[in-house]
């Protein structure tokens, strides 16, 4: 594990499946968490309202220039390999050269790395687990929810399983079938369980009091590191304002 400076701290050794990760909080209330880093890859834990990537034309910071930034003094490069969005936090992925992002958006795009995050959701789902499959257009930074029809429109897959719930809402796992912008957000939208806090999606939850951003956290990644060949397991706790919201919602469902 390489040293690391400026806003960066460093939390974790690297973690490789199939032993589970310490799943400790960071420390780093600033800047962002180095999760893990090697000669190849950098993984890190993006706060909520953070960019993960700038947006052309303006100097908002992203996770991408801080980062370039950062490692710049020691002649190496950054490249984004994934997204988050902006108000989601936690798991983003980062490779040092053109050929270790070629490797790793190979496998992102056949699907094969595992995305795991946590929700909050309106209401309980029904089934408490299983799968959902919607068809989406994307129209700028919207997805709107079409047929299979459609020749336009993207297929959305992913899994869930309920893992608390409470008097009105739900603590939800969910893993990433496929991957499209806001995915999660609008195909939870779609079957009337938005995620609490997204106003993109249900502008309701404006009014939400407990936390001001979307109830979104990418909490574990599992990918084949593109030299080594080996699997890469590493798994991120929610932040404060996450945590909050869960437990208020667990204390307020208590008899």
């Amino acid at each position: 594990m390489k040293k690391h400076s400026g806003n960066f701290r460093r939390r974790d050794k690297p973690h490789r499946t199939p032993a589970r990760n310490d799943q400790r909080q960071s420390r780093s209330s600033r800047g962002l968490t180095v999760l893990y880093e090697d000669e190849a890859v950098v993984v890190l834990n993006k706060p909520a309202g953070l960019l993960a990537v700038p947006v052309k034309g303006s100097n908002t910071p992203s996770a991408l220039s801080l980062l370039i930034a950062r490692l710049k003094p020691e002649r190496q490069r950054a490249m984004v390999v994934h997204r988050i969005d902006r108000f989601a936090s936690g798991i983003l992925l980062f490779a040092k050269t053109d050929s270790d992002r070629d490797a790793l958006i190979q496998q992102f795009l056949a699907h094969t790395p595992v995305r795991q995050y946590l929700a909050v959701v309106r209401g309980k789902p029904a089934p408490p687990s299983g799968a959902l499959v919607h068809f989406f257009r994307r129209d700028g930074m919207f997805q709107h929810l079409r047929t299979a029809r459609d020749p336009d429109a993207a297929r959305a897959e992913l899994r869930y399983s309920v893992e608390r719930g409470f008097r009105d809402a739900a603590l939800v796992r969910i893993e990433l079938v496929t991957g499209l912008q806001n995915q999660i957000r609008a195909q939870f939208s779609a079957i009337s369980h938005p995620i609490i806090g997204d106003r993109k999606y249900h502008r309701k939850e404006a009014a939400e009091p407990l936390i001001d951003r979307v109830a979104l956290h990418a909490a574990h990644l599992q990918f084949v590191h593109p030299r080594t060949g080996k699997s890469v397991s590493i798994n991120c706790e929610p932040p404060a304002d996450f945590q909050n919201l869960v437990r208020t919602l667990s204390r307020r469902s208590r008899p």
